[in-house]
């Protein structure tokens, strides 16, 4: 194919996949598009970035310039929705003109041809041009092409106003285009996230005594008051009575067994249900709007399976797969078994009904008040199911978010993120040492995956109690805390088995002995303790400063102590700057010499620097690159505000 075009477009970025998914935002963040911009021969080469949001017509532009190795240019994204950009390159033909002729008249050249061929230009900027640069232009086109006018002549030629004109109104000759590349805004919890999770029927503070919503309803202060926005619940749909688990995961359920709040279908209904002792539709609801009042969101689970009873294997038996026997093969996560619950059989023929089902559930609890869900063991279902339903979502509800609760195969995690889900579960949970942590934060925030993958670091789950949680003191569990609220900005916590420290496992697992997914569990809900106080400092911290509202800008620091970790980390605009220190020893006092990052935080060697520490008040004085860092295992850590 003949092809005219002088400039090539390459490598740009970012792109996912080269443009198969679109990158991700939240609103009034910044995208910075990179890209390869070639020509042949020695003429100026231009190029642009062009956006619009989805409900715009009309392209903006944004002019790209030369660095080092690319060329690159930056623009906000205002409005949640699809925003489309691209790049595009052209010869830049009058400013090659004026840079020709300024060369000549350096070297004393007379120019009166090259003046002349400069009227073309002025002309054409004319139609472009404001009024009072219309009479300037109409002025350089007279005095141009007059003899007498030549000293005048070759001052304007290369003045910096004809050269602003000419870059603002330029004439895209064979303009080169790149294909269009997207990239979804989201509202700002997308990036930023402080949950915490708890069984609503534990919610009760009788013992033994099934929880119900309008006990939750009560704890709403306490989860406010420890600083969490997004308040995530387990099932709370009716529970299968056939094959239903027994305490510790017992296959066989005695009486008064509550069973697995994810074995969801019973008698009493399926996932537009609740359960009956949980309470009603309108008890729910009040819980939602008291919630929000108070600055908590509600996150409801979105568990697509089905215990054995559920209403669907009746009303729908070809959603499963039948075995020549007349039963189902109950669902698996090897070393895992779930006899209680019935997997989806996602090529049935029926599929089409089956997803507008799975559609119109999350459509019945967004409109019930509930923006939030996360999502239960994702990568057990179609990657492209999830590429639709999210967006159908998502066309008429916006707000809405999902987190994808799988812990696989590091690329299916990665495809999640891809396939739409605006945040993710992270291997965090067992990354303990410093290498460790480095290598997989550097990993989230350094490579692609920061433009897809929202990471929201959790130190347990009720399915995990890591092995270095178990038994583990109160500086431990401080440790793993302050670790995920500062390195990532989405964080959340499995309470109140965690501020409370109730970490014994079943031996040789990584499972809680006495497991709250399979009994109702009491706890002393309004106990205070150091470890509670901190964790609520923590989320103070995050949500005054905005260098912990967002993941990727970190910059580790050098430490001579692997038990001592430290990173910096800074908002886009920089007004925000903290530097975090942790001893990842809880039994004993760690020391080192630390490296402040000096071209980052944009200061040299000896420059006078006050770091205030936001825990306790405490102030330093720094005026070297390497300062003395000292921490005790009963307050583990440093976070520090940086004022220059």
């Amino acid at each position: 194919m003949k092809n005219q075009e002088r400039v090539v477009i390459e490598n740009i970025a970012p792109t996912i996949n080269n443009g198969d998914f679109y990158i991700k935002r939240v609103v009034n963040e910044i995208v910075t598009v990179t890209a390869d911009i070639l020509s042949d021969g020695h003429d100026i080469t231009a190029a642009a970035v062009l956006y619009k949001h989805e409900k715009e017509k009309k392209w903006k532009e944004v002019r790209m310039h030369p660095g080092h190795n690319n060329w690159q240019a930056s623009f906000v994204v205002e409005k949640q929705g699809y925003y489309s950009y691209k790049v595009v390159g052209w010869i830049d033909y009058a400013l090659n003109w004026q840079h020709g002729i300024e060369r000549k008249i350096a070297d004393n050249q007379h120019v009166n041809s090259e003046l002349l061929e400069g009227i073309s230009y002025v002309n054409k900027c004319e139609l472009k041009a404001t009024a009072s640069e219309k009479k300037y232009l109409k002025h350089l086109a007279d005095i141009f092409a007059d003899a007498n006018a030549y000293q005048e002549s070759i001052t304007e030629a290369v003045s910096e106003r004809l050269h602003r004109i000419f870059y603002n109104y330029p004439e895209k000759i064979l303009l080169n285009s790149s294909k269009e590349f997207q990239v979804y805004v989201d509202r700002l919890k997308a990036r930023f996230s402080t949950w915490y999770e708890f069984f609503p029927r534990s919610a009760s503070q009788k013992n033994g005594v099934h929880g119900t919503f309008k006990d939750c309803e009560k704890l709403l202060p306490r989860v406010s008051d420890m600083g969490f926005d997004t308040l995530y619940f387990p099932p709370v749909h009716p529970i299968g009575e056939v094959n239903r688990k027994g305490k510790n995961n017992t296959t066989e359920a005695l009486k008064g067994d509550v069973g697995s709040t994810w074995g969801i279908g019973s008698k009493y209904g399926g996932h537009k249900d609740l359960h009956p002792q949980l309470g009603t539709i309108e008890d729910f609801k009040s819980l939602i709007k008291t919630a929000n009042e108070l600055g908590i969101e509600i996150a409801m689970d979105y568990a697509l399976q089905a215990a054995p009873d559920h209403p669907w294997v009746k009303e729908h038996p070809s959603w499963f797969k039948w075995r020549p026997d007349g039963t189902v093969q109950y669902a698996e996560n090897p070393p895992k078994k779930y006899q209680d619950i019935l997997p989806i059989y996602w090529e049935s023929e029926d599929f089409k009904n089956l997803w507008d089902e799975c559609l119109d559930t999350l459509f019945y609890w967004i409109n019930c008040g509930i923006n939030v869900f996360r999502v239960d063991n994702p990568h057990t279902k179609p990657f492209y199911f999830w590429n639709w339903i999210i967006n159908e979502v998502k066309a008429k509800h916006p707000d809405v978010l999902f987190l994808a609760e799988a812990f696989t195969a590091p690329k299916i995690m990665q495809q999640l993120g891809k396939q739409g889900y605006s945040q993710s579960y992270t291997y965090f949970t067992w990354r303990n040492n410093k290498h460790e942590i480095t290598e997989y934060v550097e990993e989230l925030t350094k490579t692609d995956q920061c433009e897809y993958m929202r990471p929201n670091f959790w130190p347990n789950t009720p399915d995990i109690n890591p092995f270095h949680l178990q038994h583990a003191n109160e500086s431990k569990h401080i440790q793993r805390y302050v670790l995920a609220a500062t390195l990532s900005s989405n964080v959340g916590i499995y309470g109140p088995v965690f501020e409370h420290m109730m970490s014994n496992p079943i031996p040789g697992k990584e499972e809680y002995l006495n497991s709250e997914k399979f009994q109702i569990c009491n706890y002393d809900w309004f106990k205070e303790n150091n470890l509670i106080t901190i964790i609520s400092k923590i989320n103070k911290i995050r949500f005054e400063n905005e260098a912990l509202q967002q993941t990727n800008n970190i910059k580790f620091c050098n430490i001579n102590n692997d038990n001592l970790i430290a990173f910096y980390k800074w908002n886009d605009s920089k007004d925000s700057e903290l530097l975090i220190i942790i001893n990842l020893d809880e039994h004993y006092m760690q020391e080192g010499m630390l490296q402040l990052p000096l071209a980052e935080l944009g200061i040299g060697n000896h420059h006078h620097l006050k770091v205030k520490d936001l825990i306790t008040d405490n102030v330093y004085e720094w005026n070297n690159e390497w300062n003395f860092i000292q921490l005790h295992a009963s307050l583990p850590f440093h976070i520090f505000k940086i004022k220059k």
